[in-house]
């Protein structure tokens, strides 16, 4: 239910869907608490850097929905981040440009629970902190684009949107996260996060066709009809991004003909 109030809308929604992701699932503020500042912490910082900060690229908030959302009802955002290390391995080594943006890429980098290698990136936005210059930002984007280890819709014409803000991430004293000296944090629009609506689909039907905890809404004034109405929108929206990226495959095809 939660996830399909977010369908419809033309806004930019970033939903950073967390490794098991259930709709309408009421989570209860201390477990939030229970959080320390740590990962996600540091994602939110990079969002909102540009604003705070001064930079050689920065990145305005208000530049995400114009880069990164090419239809209304795809508007659903993918963000990862390095690099992720303990301060114990960041005391032997810093990581280069190069290493923390393949790194972002990266499955295990993902704060959603998909692999990003099984679908295609319509729009990515890399935004770097720290001790970072121009020249390194491009050559390790083109090594990407050389190297082929992502893919992009047929359609998209650039594909990157880099920022680079010169203050280097904070972490918490104490905290899981160690200080470094350069980070980058990626928010990108792939249709691979059509598998985390895939997943909640399964989970719905599953609960539904017991109506688990039906009665719970229905007596708080819903209708039933409203969650097979949700379950419809959310399978609409997993349609679209499969639809997005059968366009890319057919638009290979063509270009395969032609040879």
């Amino acid at each position: 239910m939660t996830n399909d109030k977010t369908i419809g809308g033309g806004d930019d929604a970033f939903n950073t869907f967390f490794s098991e992701t259930g709709s309408g699932k009421h989570v209860p503020r201390a477990v939030f608490v229970d959080l320390e500042p740590t990962v996600i912490d540091e994602v939110i910082s990079s969002l909102t850097a540009s604003l705070r900060f001064d930079g050689a690229l920065n990145v305005d908030v208000t530049e995400f929905q114009t880069n990164l959302v090419p239809y209304p009802r795809i508007h659903f955002m993918l963000s990862s981040y390095a690099p992720v290390i303990s301060a114990e391995k960041a005391y032997h080594e810093q990581l280069s440009v190069a290493e923390i943006t393949n790194s972002a890429f990266e499955p295990s980098s993902m704060m959603a629970k998909c692999d990003p290698r099984h679908g295609k990136y319509m729009a990515c936005c890399l935004m770097y902190r720290g001790d970072v210059v121009p020249k390194d930002v491009n050559a390790a984007v083109a090594t990407i684009k050389t190297k082929r280890t992502i893919q992009f819709v047929d359609w998209c014409p650039t594909g990157f949107k880099c920022g680079i803000n010169y203050q280097p991430p904070t972490v918490v004293p104490g905290g899981d996260l160690a200080k470094v000296q350069r980070a980058v944090c990626m928010i990108s629009n792939s249709t691979s996060v059509a598998e985390v609506f895939s997943r909640i689909d399964h989970k719905f039907d599953l609960m539904y066709a017991k109506r688990a905890f039906v009665h719970w809404y229905v007596g708080e004034g819903m209708e039933e009809g409203e969650f097979s109405e949700a379950r419809e929108d959310l399978a609409a929206l997993e349609k679209d991004y499969e639809e997005v990226g059968a366009e890319a495959d057919e638009g290979e095809d063509d270009e395969g003909d032609e040879y």
